[in-house]
């Protein structure tokens, strides 16, 4: 399939005005006449639903939780990426594009990047209009940090819960507009299947989580803002119950999924602790602004880390990469230090950490000012690990965090399902092959408040004859028929083995195979030891409970069998993918230093599968990628 990205004509600093200004625009007294669905409730789909409300739309709006305001987005503690330039240390929405395709490794589309970094600067003015405390300098003016991948400090933050506050922000116009009826909120409903009539996106059906009831919602066009597949590890920094349900079902009705083999693994995470544990914890990014990374300089070392004298330590970021040091991007970051304890380096009891340092900033600045910045991540972290970091080293290891492939979409942010729109984690569009650090809060609310509302509108207004359909059509009927054979199947297998056993096990297989480095024969195997998991799951899977009634071992067993097929696909794009690029690393395909190593002839594309049914393997479309602005170069951070 020749796949359109829809990129606008012209100078890649006027494209998106000259769109905005092409766009079809419905009139405000028809705007009424429209239901849009917006699954998610997290920065992209709670900016969303309330930017398209306040514009007149009815709004459907639908999360698995019990309150929007629970969403993971919650979880972005760090910071929010803006080319404000208020340090005048040199940013501009050029650098931000720039540093942006740059730490992408050249993956990511250049004309969706330049508009996110355009927009970045109206999100800023947004969010303090909402009153969103972001930290201020002495004369009132914002403050910035550094993050990683970037030589300015362009990251606002409201100490360490940035995420959350934003996303009070969001819930707060979402509220407003639910008080106005203009939004109707469904919490605690699942979303398992996108309906397609004539083609077009035309209502979803969903399980009640709480009842158990099967439901079905129509609307003129359906917006996915569901985050990412990060899970799909088992172990990661995603909450529980963050899946690829939506998007995956969306795929299954022929939305392409671009990049499935682009995950990001975060350097910055409280090492993996037991063999019970479910969960990992992310400490934000912006302590590596002040805190210096460092392991032993010789290989087995076991001292205490207060024993070992400067002259014993290794400080291999700082060293390595001189102009960057500790703030190379995440992907730069999480090899070194798997590197290092490869090497025998690692410290603590399993040898799969690395020392996270703040005892110069202390020193330098003083505990009261390193407090102000970071004093709830270290109070954080003294009560998972017991230990103090003011007083000794963190001890951290990489983690798996975001996800950058996602359902492919053009410039509109439409999948190639007509009136299916996927914003946020939930696309591809905008990292690349590695996310840097606050971009993810920037691309969520760039697309809810500021892409979605004008392009959904060209689409409705744009002569796509969209009839108006109830849920009595069959389309629903069928699709309901199939989510109930599903989870009637799931329901009858009556196997002695827990679903969360199986999750672990495809988790520790991704993980060995599929995650900070791959190689050919590694990821062959992974394919065939998932497909074997995957038939047991359906011969074995012990599923208990009922199915009309809260049953979370039900809602876990739909999300893993979604995995264990989503799981194969992300191998079969791993495996295509004969290169190394960002967050992809196939060991045969590295420099001479050990950094990735891109084949631009043979792969500068986003693969974009197209599924052909549960037992056939996926078509591969390409989307060429052109970087007329950013040269093709390798990316360094020396």
């Amino acid at each position: 399939m020749q796949l359109d990205a829809k990129i606008p004509s012209g100078p890649i600093q006027d494209k998106w005005d000259k769109h905005r200004f092409d766009l079809k625009i419905v009139n405000p007294a028809n705007k009424r006449k429209f239901d849009i669905i917006v699954v998610g409730t997290g920065l992209a789909g709670g900016a969303a639903a309330a930017t398209l409300g306040e514009l007149g739309y009815n709004v459907k709006n639908f999360c698995i939780q019990d309150s929007p305001r629970r969403a993971h987005s919650i979880a972005a503690q760090g910071g929010i990426n803006a080319a404000k330039n208020y340090q005048n240390d040199g940013d501009s929405i050029w650098r931000l594009f720039y540093d942006t395709v740059k730490g992408g490794d050249f993956r990511a589309r250049e004309a969706n990047v330049y508009r996110l970094a355009q927009v970045s600067r109206n999100i800023i003015d947004q969010g303090v209009a909402q009153g969103i405390p972001f930290a201020r300098e002495y004369g009132g003016q914002l403050a910035n940090r550094s993050f990683g991948g970037a030589q300015v400090s362009r990251t606002f933050y409201a100490r360490g819960q940035t995420g959350q506050q934003l996303l009070l922000g969001a819930y707060a116009s979402l509220s407003r507009q639910i008080e106005a009826g203009k939004v109707e909120m469904f919490t605690r409903r699942e979303m398992l299947d996108v309906v397609l009539i004539n083609g077009q996106a035309r209502g979803i059906v969903t399980r009640n989580l709480v009842t158990g009831e099967i439901e079905k919602h129509a609307g003129h066009a359906v917006v996915l803002a569901t985050g990412g597949y990060g899970n799909v590890f088992f172990l990661s920094t995603n909450a529980m119950n963050c899946n690829v349900n939506a998007a995956f079902r969306a795929y299954r009705r022929g939305a392409f999924f671009a990049n499935p083999c682009y995950t990001q693994i975060h350097p910055t995470c409280i090492p993996v602790h037991g063999t019970y544990q479910s969960k990992l914890t992310l400490m934000s990014e912006s302590l590596r602004n002040d805190g210096r990374v460092w392991v032993p300089r010789n290989p087995g070392d076991k001292r205490p880390a207060a024993q070992i004298p400067e002259s014993e330590r290794l400080y291999y970021l700082e060293e390595k990469y001189p102009s960057f040091g500790n703030l190379v991007p995440r992907d730069v970051a999480s090899r070194n230090a798997k590197e290092q304890c490869d090497a025998g380096k690692g410290v603590g009891e399993t040898g799969l950490a690395v020392y996270l340092d703040f005892a110069d900033a202390i020193r330098r600045d003083g505990q009261d000012v390193i407090g102000r910045k970071y004093g709830n991540l270290f109070q954080m972290y003294e009560k998972i690990t017991a230990q103090n970091p003011y007083e000794m080293p963190m001890m951290i290891y990489p983690a798996v965090h975001y996800t950058m492939g996602g359902l492919w979409v053009d410039y509109n942010l439409m999948t190639t399902v007509p009136g299916l729109f996927a914003m946020g984690e939930c696309n591809f569009s905008d990292h690349g092959a590695n996310r840097l650090g606050a971009s993810a809060l920037m691309q969520g609310l760039a697309d809810g408040y500021f892409v979605i509302p004008y392009t959904i509108g060209g689409y409705l207004a744009g002569g796509n004859n969209i009839e108006d359909v109830t849920t009595d059509h069959p389309a629903f009927r069928d699709s309901v028929g199939y989510v109930q054979d599903r989870i009637t199947r799931l329901m009858s297998i009556n196997g002695k083995r827990t679903v969360d056993d199986f999750h672990k096990e495809l988790g520790q297989i991704l993980w060995d195979y599929c995650g900070m480095a791959r190689n050919n024969d590694g990821l062959d195997k992974a394919r065939t030891m998932i497909q074997g998991l995957r038939a047991e799951f359906w011969e074995n899977a012990m599923i208990p409970g009922k199915t009309n009634d809260v049953n979370q071992s039900l809602e876990k067993a739909g999300r893993v069998a979604d995995f264990l097929e989503f799981a194969e696909l992300m191998v079969m794009d791993a495996r295509h993918r004969q290169e190394s690029c960002g967050g992809h690393f196939n060991e045969g395909f590295q420099t001479e230093e050990g950094e990735a190593m891109r084949d631009d002839e043979d792969f500068c594309y986003a693969a974009a599968w197209e599924s052909k049914g549960v037992d056939a393997d996926p078509e591969l479309n390409r989307e060429p990628l052109e970087f007329e602005h950013v040269k093709l170069t390798q990316r360094s951070y020396k």
